[in-house]
C-alpha cells in the first residue's frame, strides 16, 4: 500500500511507532478498532467522519492525538477523515507538549501570541497545516453534531456523561504529562506520551484503512 510522505524525521518517526503495536492493551485495541469501525462507517455512507479529542483543559493529549491522527490520516488518504480537539474549559496548548511535538518531528510555528498562542502544525510539504489553540470542545470551531467525541482524560470522561452534537463517543484516556512538570524527568515524560498516543492513532488509522480498501 502506498502513502503520502510526511516530513522526513516526523516519517522516521512513524516508521518506529509500529514497534510498539504489541504493547497496547488487548481493551485498548478494542476500543481503537471501534473508532476505526466508526470512521470506515462514515466512509461507506459517503459522509465524512469527525473526531473531536477532549480533555479537562485541551492542553496536552487532546492537542496530541489530533494533530497525530490528522497526520495519519492524510498519510493513508483518508481525506474524509478530520479532526479537532476541545476541553471542558480552554487554556493554552502547553509548551511542553509543543517541544514534544517538535520533537517528533512536526514542523510547529507561532501564528498568534498570547495567553493561548495560535499554532500551525506542518507535518508534510504539500498537505494544509493544523491550527492549534486551546479551546472548549463545543466552540464554534468544532462540528456541532454528527462527530465521533473520543476522551483523552478520565477526568473529562467523567465532567462529560453528555457530549452534546455527538453521533459516538470513546474513551482512550492517558496519563497526563503533567505530572512530571518542572522535574528532570519531564521531557522524557512527555517525549513518551507523544509515542504512545502516536503509536495508538497509527494503530487506528491502519485498521481504519484496512476496512475501507
Amino acid at each position: 500500500m502506498s502513502h503520502r510522505a510526511l516530513l522526513t524525521k516526523l516519517q522516521s518517526s512513524v516508521s518506529n511507532l509500529q514497534e510498539g503495536f504489541s504493547a497496547i492493551p488487548v481493551e485498548r485495541r478494542q476500543t481503537l478498532e471501534g473508532i476505526a469501525s466508526w470512521i470506515a462507517a462514515q466512509e461507506a455512507a459517503g459522509k465524512p467522519a469527525d473526531l473531536i479529542f477532549i480533555c479537562t483543559h485541551n492542553s496536552r493529549r487532546s492537542h496530541m492525538a489530533q494533530i497525530w491522527t490528522q497526520s495519519l490520516a492524510w498519510m493513508h488518504g483518508l481525506d474524509y477523515l478530520r479532526t479537532f480537539s476541545g476541553g471542558t474549559e480552554a487554556t493554552e496548548f502547553n509548551p511542553r507538549a509543543v517541544e514534544a511535538m517538535r520533537g517528533c518531528g512536526f514542523h510547529i510555528t507561532v501564528e498568534r501570541e498570547g495567553n493561548n498562542p495560535l499554532y500551525h502544525v506542518a507535518f508534510a510539504e504539500d498537505a494544509n497545516s493544523v491550527s492549534a489553540f486551546s479551546k472548549t470542545y463545543g466552540d464554534d470551531f468544532n462540528p456541532q453534531k454528527d462527530f465521533a467525541a473520543v476522551m483523552t482524560c478520565s477526568d473529562a470522561d467523567e465532567a462529560c456523561p453528555v457530549v452534546l452534537g455527538a453521533a459516538a463517543r470513546f474513551a482512550v484516556p492517558y496519563r497526563d504529562p503533567k505530572e512530571s512538570d518542572d522535574t528532570v524527568q519531564e521531557t522524557e515524560t512527555y517525549a513518551g506520551r507523544c509515542r504512545q498516543i502516536g503509536t495508538e492513532m497509527l494503530y487506528m488509522i491502519r485498521r481504519a484503512a484496512e476496512m475501507t480498501r
